[in-house]
């Protein structure tokens, strides 16, 4: 036991040394701090599974496994803040992110980094949703279960919609939020893009008859790039989507209110819409995303802000990773 403890000591001192010879050479090689922020990254996700699957457990006894994600994601931001020197913040003055429940909240999926983007944003009583494959994966999955991860089978199912009816029963009887990212993959992009969307995100809205709540995070391709092996501290903001509150009477008007901006979204009602407003409602939550995206990012990067007007017809991105689990 012993030579155990002494083995796994020299393990984290020598991975602790590891990151500060890469932090120091950085001073010299810029690139080696791209090497040492993704060494620092997965030391804090393993301590942020470890963290979260014992906060998972006590949280649970005492009735509270609903905030375990969000515990856990403030832990993981705190070290990772710390440690490798960025930070998200969140621009969301009327608290609908704290206010609204249940809901769906959809945003855009730029890279890994988007992990560290939820543990901020994430509000109390929601969960990512997540294959149902990924439940025996060690650490992860583990952490997944525990903290009431909402887990969709597409094994047996013959499209989003059937695919979503668990999820959406579970949204409507223990009140649990979830997130998603509706793009269904990272984007890896350089400029402020987004992927076509997927629908089973608004399927399972309109299904738990629950709103939507649109998420934007700046393109923060200057803080990470993993093309170019960029990997910078700095500060990145996030934004629930400005727009005036959406009309009641559906959804070939949302595109009309997608050209004016205001102080926050309100949340994007689904009560009365059927599988048929799908096609529509994704369309317009998507062009209204982009609009934001592209305003966010520019201030993000000290850049012009560009004209907002409508966005129909604008390029949609390609991904340049290969990623294809989220």
């Amino acid at each position: 036991m012993a030579s155990l403890l002494t083995l796994m000591t020299n393990v984290l001192l020598g991975y602790v040394g590891l990151i500060l010879f890469f932090y120091l050479l950085s001073l010299a090689i810029p690139r080696a701090g791209f090497v040492a922020r993704v060494l620092v990254s997965y030391a804090n996700i393993l301590a942020a599974a470890i963290f979260g699957g014992l906060a998972s457990i006590f949280l649970t006894i005492i009735g509270q496994q609903r905030i375990s994600q969000w515990v856990t994601g403030r832990w993981f931001h705190f070290t990772m803040r710390w440690t490798t020197g960025i930070r998200f913040t969140v621009d969301d003055p009327r608290d609908i992110l704290g206010t609204t429940r249940p809901a769906v909240f959809v945003g855009n999926h730029q890279s890994e980094l988007d992990m560290l983007m939820l543990s901020k944003m994430f509000p109390k009583y929601c969960s990512v949703t997540a294959k149902i494959d990924l439940k025996p994966i060690p650490f992860l999955g583990w952490f997944m279960r525990l903290s009431g991860t909402i887990f969709i089978n597409r094994n047996n199912s013959k499209d989003a919609r059937h695919a979503m009816a668990g999820a959406a029963k579970e949204i409507r009887d223990k009140r649990q939020s979830v997130y998603i990212f509706p793009e269904g993959t990272r984007s890896y992009t350089k400029e402020p893009e987004l992927l076509p969307f997927k629908k089973g995100a608004f399927h399972l809205a309109i299904q738990a008859g629950v709103p939507i709540v649109p998420c934007i995070t700046a393109n923060y391709s200057h803080i990470l790039y993993l093309k170019n092996m960029v990997f910078k501290s700095g500060t990145i903001p996030i934004r629930s989507a400005p727009s005036p509150p959406w009309p009641s009477a559906i959804y070939p008007r949302l595109a009309l209110a997608c050209a004016k901006h205001a102080a926050v979204l309100d949340p994007i009602p689904t009560k009365g819409l059927t599988s048929a407003d799908v096609d529509e409602l994704s369309r317009t939550t998507r062009e209204l995303m982009l609009k934001e995206l592209i305003i966010l990012s520019a201030e993000a990067k000290g850049q012009p802000i560009p004209d907002s007007g409508p966005l129909n017809g604008s390029p949609v991105a390609t991904s340049t990773g290969i990623d294809t689990s989220s």
